[in-house]
């Protein structure tokens, strides 16, 4: 009889095992912190707006042609300021921007934060013509595969190498067998180098003061050849940390190894010092509205559909928001500005100098509507609102669509920081600073709140609120409790296949 018992324990063990396989599959998604910081000073109005657009311009020429290029970190710095001097890792300004510890053992990069394009890349350290001093005050670091103990060649038979040929930014080299990228820009600017898969540290949100030191295994990329504006060294960083929807983007590869949600969310400070909050999970606000994205984009696309100012809606043919290869409005942190369609745009002024006419004095400074106002835009402006697909509106308060110059003349200078564009409305940090924004890519949708960033939010970990302090985490007790409870049957099958397995070893 005692013969026949090790094969039931075995089947037993089987058994479990499959039931711990089914229960892998329940994933309770962690969230990571990262906070923004500031990159300048606030209030140093030393740029004029012709020089703003020219600057986006740039950017927006690689943003149109779909090429990617990328930049994660766990503390953010950056500036909404649009007349302080950017930095770029791709002609684009810099204004929020992270750090990323990447490599065993870890090093830490400065990178821009990106929603615009999909990879993140640093320097190497086998690169030439990189820049070796940053104006910014930041030490800039390279990175080092054969210093890393964790770092790993990308071969051209990897399948995200043969996924990312399609973007028509990558390539194979035959006599490496190396994956490596090429992106160049309209501007002269461009960067290439060659894809690794190294080790991402992050820190994972659980519960109440359970902030746990993680890591991921992931592919980015590593520069080695830097032309035009990237070789400058006063706007010189790390590198550039993608956040689009592409599988090469962190919180695509995150996702797939089953560590975060499909969901990022950011919360810049447009006062003070700047800085915010950029957190891989769901920000959870009640006075969040959502739209839908517009399918089958390379960019973050919303169906922009009217504009009200003061509550009236302006006469705007809806068909000049519809989104094509030529036109569409898109949500993205790398514009300093905001750009409205000429259709849209002269309506929009039009109804502002109609309302403020009586208390203030249109000018045309350097081709730009602006104002001599004597006391505070937030009494005599009005409000702003960019109504999209799915009943969701967009307030503007007057600091979200004008832009301070000054003093002239014993009163204040604001101008329209609208720019009018032809084709595509885009959505800068302008508007973006001061609300809560969530790219849920699961369920395909961006939602929005007006929101005191300074302050603390909730994030969502499984079904429960986590609260999170700008540089400190925090939470419910009730959240701990819900993570320990689904951490129970885990720890009652291995316990018990520990024990049954203790048996067999004496049987």
């Amino acid at each position: 009889m005692g013969g026949s018992r090790p094969p039931f324990i075995i089947t037993i063990l089987l058994l479990l095992l499959l039931l711990l396989l089914f229960m892998s599959v329940s994933v309770v998604y962690c969230a990571s912190l990262l906070q923004l910081e500031r990159a300048f000073p606030l209030n140093n109005h030393g740029l004029e707006l012709s020089q703003l657009r020219a600057r986006d311009r740039l950017r927006h020429t690689r943003l149109l042609q779909g090429f990617v290029g990328g930049v994660v970190d766990f503390s953010v710095q950056g500036s909404p300021d649009p007349y302080l001097v950017g930095v770029t890792g791709a002609s684009e300004p810099l204004l929020y921007f992270t750090k990323v510890k990447l490599g065993s053992p870890p090093r830490e990069f400065n990178v821009q934060i990106d929603t615009g394009s999909d990879v993140l890349w640093v320097c190497c350290n086998s690169c030439n013509n990189c820049p070796r001093t940053s104006g910014l005050g930041i030490q800039l670091n390279f990175f080092d595969s054969s210093s890393s103990s964790t770092a790993g060649q990308v071969h051209c038979s990897d399948p995200i190498c043969t996924s990312a040929v399609q973007t028509t930014v990558t390539q194979c080299s035959p006599q490496t067998n190396q994956c490596s990228y090429t992106f160049q820009y309209e501007d002269g600017s461009g960067t290439s180098g060659y894809y690794v898969s190294d080790t991402l540290y992050f820190d994972a949100i659980f519960g109440e003061s359970l902030v746990v030191n993680s890591s991921a295994l992931i592919v980015f990329g590593c520069s080695t050849y830097q032309s035009g504006d990237l070789t400058m060294t006063d706007k010189a960083v790390d590198g550039i940390f993608g956040f689009g929807q592409g599988e090469l983007s962190v919180i695509s590869q995150l996702s797939t190894h089953g560590i975060t949600p499909r969901v990022f969310s950011h919360c810049l400070k447009g006062e003070g010092i700047g800085g915010g909050i950029l957190v891989l999970g769901e920000i959870l606000e009640p006075g969040m509205v959502y739209s839908p994205l517009v399918p089958s984009q390379p960019h973050y696309n919303l169906n922009l559909q009217t504009i009200a100012v003061n509550g009236k809606l302006l006469p705007i043919d809806p068909s000049v928001f519809a989104t094509s290869n030529s036109q569409g409005t898109i949500v993205d942190t790398g514009t300093t500005l905001a750009y409205l369609v000429a259709e849209a745009y002269d309506p929009f002024v039009s109804a502002v100098n109609v309302i403020v006419s009586p208390s203030v004095t249109p000018i045309i400074s350097k081709g730009n509507q602006c104002y001599l106002v004597s006391t505070s835009v937030s009494q005599m402006f009005p409000l702003a609102s960019f109504n999209f697909a799915g009943g969701a509106s967009m307030v503007l308060k007057p600091e979200d669509y004008l832009i301070p110059f000054g003093p002239s003349g014993g009163s204040a200078m604001w101008c329209i920081g609208f720019q009018k564009v032809q084709g595509v409305t885009i959505l800068g940090d302008l508007v973006l600073k001061d609300k809560i924004f969530v790219y849920d890519l699961v369920r395909q949708r961006i939602g929005w709140a007006n929101y005191d960033c300074s302050l603390s939010v909730n994030v969502s970990v499984t079904s429960s609120k986590d609260f999170i302090s700008a540089g400190q985490l925090s939470v419910s007790s009730s959240s701990r409790d819900i993570m320990l409870f689904e951490l129970l049957p885990l720890t009652v099958m291995v316990l018990t296949m520990h024990l049954l397995l203790l048996k067999f070893k004496f049987l």
